[in-house]
């Protein structure tokens, strides 16, 4: 079964790269992924935090079917994320996410128009989930640890 949801993992990733091979523009996407994920859960916050805890642990099983030590890095990078947001003036939460989440996707179109491709998601949704591992795995290499 680890196996199956190695390769699953893998495959994601390599579709994922396949737009985003540039290299402005995947710096754009090192900073506009994890903005648009700290906006997401801002929005998402702003109607209830227990509803944005909820989604931080239902998209954590889908990661823990991909593989675990993403699931871990996520666990934190969505923790970290959910602690600030509780640390910010409540009644500006909602304003703060939608200029994060407006200005995160103008940068991420500017990518895609240097790259010359259109975003994954565009073919799958599955890719706004794996956006985020895109990242994490620069970080996993770098850090050398395997996922």
């Amino acid at each position: 079964m680890e196996h199956v949801a190695h390769r699953q993992i893998e495959t994601l990733l390599a579709k994922y790269s396949e737009s985003h091979l540039n290299h402005t523009n995947e710096i754009i996407h090192f900073i506009c992924v994890p903005a648009i994920v700290f906006s997401l859960l801002g929005l998402i916050w702003a109607a209830h935090p227990l509803a944005a805890l909820g989604v931080t642990l239902i998209s954590l099983v889908y990661y823990c079917t991909l593989s675990v030590p993403f699931a871990i890095g996520m666990l934190l990078m969505s923790g970290a994320m959910l602690w600030i947001l509780s640390l910010l003036p409540q009644g500006m939460v909602l304003q703060i996410s939608i200029a994060i989440f407006v200005v995160a996707w103008i940068g991420q179109f500017i990518g895609h128009k240097i790259e010359g491709k259109k975003p994954s998601f565009f073919e799958d949704l599955r890719f706004l989930l794996i956006g985020p591992l895109f990242v994490l795995g620069f970080l996993y290499r770098r850090l050398r640890i395997s996922y």
